[in-house]
């Protein structure tokens, strides 16, 4: 948590996909502060009994909802929205699971793996000495588009929306351009971790309270999002050290499938884990990196898992 502010309200209205047509669920004034109930990226489907049955009946029509929408006073084309990120109050329990035919890898997991977590303020226990810090952040956060129709959330956009980006979390400072009057703005799909990249298409998926406050710069034509971090990023995990795995050739994408090929593989070696446990890992905790993209014709993509998940000597207990 950042700072405590005067909340207007708390929004529990939900809905799927972008439409600038949606009602809004409130008007606010630059400057007011917003919370949001957020569901998990399930839409409540793969609750703490959540079994693989129920994995494999997902109803893909009810995934990714996202809180909102805000109509926010002054906003016009052109503007971008300040959110200021301020609190997380996380539910304490969440999942993370490989879909069939979504994830860096989908080809070589076809089959649907599902697994289930309980956390606390700091941590969560993967597999017995293995523990993941916990850093809450919004996977979905964005704002309506210009173009009229419902569009899904599943890809991100010029707007924002499915950006999955770990360092959106309390203090950070994020701008998104305005495409509608009010910017309809709308938030979900929170994590309790996940490492960049969130490679099997995955992360520690958890329902929680939002707390956002709201700005506006005029004028500001920004063709993408921006935004500005509190501190430190890597800070609760770099402690001690990584194991970095590499893919190398001339397309990035399939330099990065062969990087977390590379670390399922070190994994299954040196801690024992299975591939799908070794997948779901890379996942919620390791780091993809371009390290290098000027030296053609060949490119470089790295994987940084923190050793600091193998607990404080950097091992896993046998």
């Amino acid at each position: 948590m950042t700072e405590k502010a005067p909340v207007k309200c708390t929004i529990h209205d939900h809905h799927i996909g972008w439409d600038h047509d949606l009602p809004p669920a409130v008007t606010v004034t630059p400057g007011e502060t917003v919370a949001f109930e957020v569901l998990d990226a399930s839409g409540g489907q793969l609750g703490p009994g959540a079994t693989l049955d129920d994995l494999k009946a997902l109803d893909f029509g009810k995934v990714n909802p996202v809180t909102g929408p805000v109509y926010v006073e002054g906003a016009e084309p052109g503007d971008a929205l300040i959110v200021e990120i301020l609190e997380f109050v996380p539910s304490g329990v969440g999942w993370t699971a490989n879909i069939p035919g979504f994830g860096l890898l989908a080809d070589e997991f076809p089959d649907p793996y599902l697994k289930l977590w309980t956390y606390t303020a700091d941590r969560a226990e993967f597999l017995p000495g293995i523990q993941i810090p916990v850093r809450p952040f919004t996977g979905t956060i964005g704002n309506a588009l210009a173009e009229a129709g419902q569009h899904s959330v599943v890809p991100p956009r010029r707007v924002g929306g499915n950006m999955d980006i770990r360092d959106l979390t309390a203090g950070t400072r994020l701008l998104l351009p305005v495409e509608v009057p009010g910017a309809l703005f709308s938030v979900g799909d929170t994590h309790a971790a996940q490492g960049d990249g969130e490679v099997c298409g995955t992360a520690i998926e958890s329902a929680m309270q939002v707390t956002l406050r709201f700005g506006l710069q005029k004028a500001a034509h920004f063709s993408a999002p921006r935004f500005r971090t509190a501190g430190p990023v890597t800070r609760h995990i770099d402690a001690l050290g990584y194991d970095v795995t590499t893919g190398v050739g001339p397309d990035l994408y399939a330099a990065s499938r062969d990087a977390v090929r590379a670390m399922i593989d070190h994994l299954g070696r040196e801690y024992g884990l299975g591939p799908e446990d070794a997948y779901l890992l890379c996942s919620v905790a390791a780091d993809l990196r371009i390290s290098e993209i000027v030296d053609a014709p060949n490119w470089l993509v790295s994987l940084y898992l923190p050793r600091q998940v193998f607990g404080p000597s950097g091992s896993r207990p046998s």
